[in-house]
């Protein structure tokens, strides 16, 4: 099964599919509303990170809970889409960037299922390089690029975005770690589409404001779906994957 995260804008994708249902899986972190959709004779897990109504802030995201309810009904590979500020003018707003590495900077976050016993993941790619090729297929992508993920919820200051640029970051976020190691620690395939909404602070002319998120979201919605939607005509949900491996060598 395919599985399909959605950030800030995105809380559906019914829009080409054949049937809905709504379940909720229960896991040892919580209980997740999960929606089973056919889309193109493929079944395709959904779940809105913020909930219905954009309710939960990024500091406060079950992201356990959702990885592991995705994994109790079967998915084995996982787009998520992200909105991000940039700080590099070759990835302007309006832009889908498909992240090929991460800095995490995130803080009070519960990073690992595994806090019983010794584990440690592989993380050279962290994101699949197998759905960063369909995804490259599927609409127009720019890829690579470094994630910059901060606790959040406020927005990162200018002497933070430039110390995150020196370190080689292109694009500052909230949401994706650490979402992107939890899927691997499930051994399934995970990447993002990031879309980019602004320019960080200290490049942005402008203040900061969730609304210009909420508008280029809403400006690049068909082009978002469609890509997604591409993506899951053209996947290979059967097809095995490193990432499916994840643990081999991993545990002590």
């Amino acid at each position: 099964m395919i599985g399909i995260i959605g950030g800030s804008g995105v809380y559906e994708i019914t829009h080409k599919a054949d049937s809905c249902t709504t379940e909720t899986v229960k896991t040892d972190y919580g209980d997740v509303e999960v929606s089973i959709l056919d889309i193109f004779s493929k079944k395709v897990a959904f779940i809105p990170r913020h909930a219905s109504g954009h309710s939960i802030p990024p500091h406060k995201i079950n992201f356990r809970a959702n990885i592991d309810a995705l994994k109790s009904v079967g998915v084995t590979k996982i787009i998520a889409t992200n909105s991000v500020g940039s700080m590099n003018e070759e990835m302007p707003p309006g832009s889908f960037v498909i992240p090929n590495d991460f800095l995490d900077f995130s803080q009070n976050r519960a990073k690992t299922f595994f806090e019983d016993k010794v584990v440690h993941i592989d993380v050279t790619e962290p994101y699949c390089p197998s759905l960063r090729d369909v995804l490259a297929q599927c609409g127009d992508v720019v890829l690579g690029g470094t994630y910059v993920c901060t606790e959040g919820p406020r927005f990162e200051t200018p002497a933070e975005i430039k110390m995150f640029k020196m370190l080689g970051g292109d694009l500052v976020g909230m949401t994706g770690l650490p979402e992107v190691t939890l899927a691997r620690e499930r051994e399934m395939c995970y990447n993002s589409i990031c879309i980019v909404s602004n320019y960080a602070a200290g490049i942005s002319e402008q203040e900061l404001t969730i609304d210009e998120v909420f508008e280029m979201v809403a400006e690049k919605e068909v082009e978002l779906l469609e890509l997604i939607y591409n993506f899951i005509k053209n996947v290979d949900d059967s097809s095995d994957c490193m990432c499916h491996h994840a643990l081999d060598g991993a545990e002590v």
